[in-house]
């Protein structure tokens, strides 16, 4: 199933499984978001939750009981129900079932709120905790955007000059080795070859916002104020970039396993509520 939303500018189109989004069109029909051909990358923009990355040995703890998640968690992989609907906006819960307690063992629901206005689609994340003790989470989007021309055509334009410092990945987990996204101007031209180490990973941004540019002209800019890290990802010759607002990230070898001790993550009390936004802003 799919529920679309629209406005005089925009239509966006969702899945019910995994509430994705997997499309923003224009009222030219130009599509903004990755197809999804599994020949590069087989999904659109799918949700992080309960974890973001990668877990050591895919395990973690809670109270000395062992569970394990695969890469990004479930929510992406699960049913969403759609609970509320407006002609700009929709809403979808997963709440959490016997299912998701024998790999995360909260009671939760996780509601995506998108929501179209003017040019630009917002997306909020909504987790509450409906359990009697702290929970531990984390959360991030990764929308892919499609980049219909050559890729080198494309740059980044970050919002502010900063000293852009990246963490690499092995074997799937944060390593200590880092290096330096060299700007000019703020601005970092696309190439392959910044990803043939897989994602980059800023654990820490001053920028929040970041503009893709098309021929040096602004394309799509992603707003991730509420974010304070974030993922950028393609693949080998794949028309699409990443762009991945995160609270959290993957598992280093340090970690312990307890997920209360992980690293960048959060903790929701007893039947409270966490809410943070991102939005996708078509240029």
């Amino acid at each position: 199933m799919t529920t679309t939303i629209s406005n005089s500018i925009l239509t966006a189109s969702i899945k019910h499984a995994g509430a994705e989004l997997f499309s923003i069109k224009d009222n030219q029909n130009n599509e903004y978001i990755w197809e999804g051909n599994p020949d590069f990358w087989g999904k659109h923009s799918p949700v992080l939750f309960p974890i973001v990355g990668t877990l050591k040995n895919n395990a973690y703890k809670i109270n000395e009981k062992e569970y394990h998640l695969p890469r990004h968690g479930f929510a992406r992989d699960m049913e969403f129900n759609l609970i509320e609907k407006a002609e700009n906006k929709a809403i979808f819960s997963l709440k959490s079932s016997e299912k998701t307690l024998q790999k995360y063992p909260f009671e939760f629901e996780l509601q995506l709120i998108y929501t179209l206005t003017e040019n630009s689609l917002e997306l909020e994340y909504k987790v509450i905790n409906n359990g009697k003790e702290k929970m531990p989470f984390s959360i991030g989007a990764h929308p892919a955007i499609a980049l219909p021309d050559d890729f080198e055509n494309y740059a980044f334009q970050f919002e502010k000059e900063e000293n852009l410092k990246y963490y690499l990945l092995e074997n799937d987990l944060i390593s200590s080795q880092t290096k330096i996204l060299e700007t000019k101007n703020n601005i970092v031209p696309l190439n392959y070859d910044l990803f043939k180490n897989d994602a980059l990973i800023f654990k820490i941004l001053k920028s929040k916002s970041l503009t893709i540019l098309n021929n040096a002209k602004p394309y799509v800019k992603v707003d991730y104020n509420d974010f304070p890290s974030l993922g950028i990802w393609t693949k080998e010759n794949a028309p699409f970039v990443c762009i991945e607002p995160w609270l959290g990230y993957s598992d280093t070898n340090e970690n312990t396993g307890d997920l209360y001790e992980k690293e960048g993550i959060l903790t929701l009390d007893e039947s409270k509520d966490f809410s943070a936004k991102f939005s996708i802003t078509i240029l």
